[in-house]
């Protein structure tokens, strides 16, 4: 049981470390927008360079945040049915759901991005308009990585799931620490 507590762990300290690195995104994609906003109606101009650096960190954001909101229990689900399950109906569901839907969605997105990705940086993509962000391919590298997080992510809990379906409680470090 110690080697699951420790692959757990290892798993949520990984998702929360990567998802509160990422949450400076935000911030910066809010001066980000704001520079995009004043330039468009105060002075009336626009760069393409800013305009794609919104949507690059809207999309890192989002693909490397998304196991850490599957770590925290953030994503979006039908809780009205879920809500009024048993906490053993709900590991089977968790369990069931992660291993018939999340991971093999995840490994079928990881393997089709990862040659999008290798595709993208073999001949060095960047952005098809003048001005616009060079190196493109980096943004199609955190297809991969972020759907990469939310498959570990995935595997921690069905693990805890699996635990709980045996009748352990599986505390570790990270969820105690939060």
């Amino acid at each position: 049981m110690w080697r699951i507590t420790k692959i757990v762990g290892g798993i949520d300290r990984l998702n929360q470390r990567v998802g509160r690195a990422v949450s400076w995104l935000s911030g910066l994609m809010v001066v980000v927008v704001t520079v995009d906003v004043v330039m468009r109606y105060l002075f009336r101009t626009s760069y393409v360079f800013v305009q794609e650096l919104e949507w690059h960190l809207f999309g890192a954001l989002f693909l490397l945040g998304a196991g850490y909101t599957l770590l925290h229990d953030a994503h979006v689900r039908v809780d009205i049915f879920y809500q009024r399950l048993t906490a053993r109906q709900q590991a089977w569901v968790d369990l069931l759901g992660t291993l018939l839907f999340l991971l093999p969605g995840c490994i079928l997105v990881i393997s089709t991005s990862w040659e999008f990705f290798i595709n993208s940086w073999s001949i060095g993509e960047g952005s098809p308009d003048p001005g616009g962000i060079p190196a493109r391919y980096i943004l199609k590298a955190v297809i991969p990585i972020g759907f990469f997080l939310v498959a570990l992510q995935g595997i921690s809990l069905a693990l805890k799931s699996l635990t709980a379906l045996l009748g352990y409680s599986l505390k570790t470090d990270e969820e105690e620490a939060l």
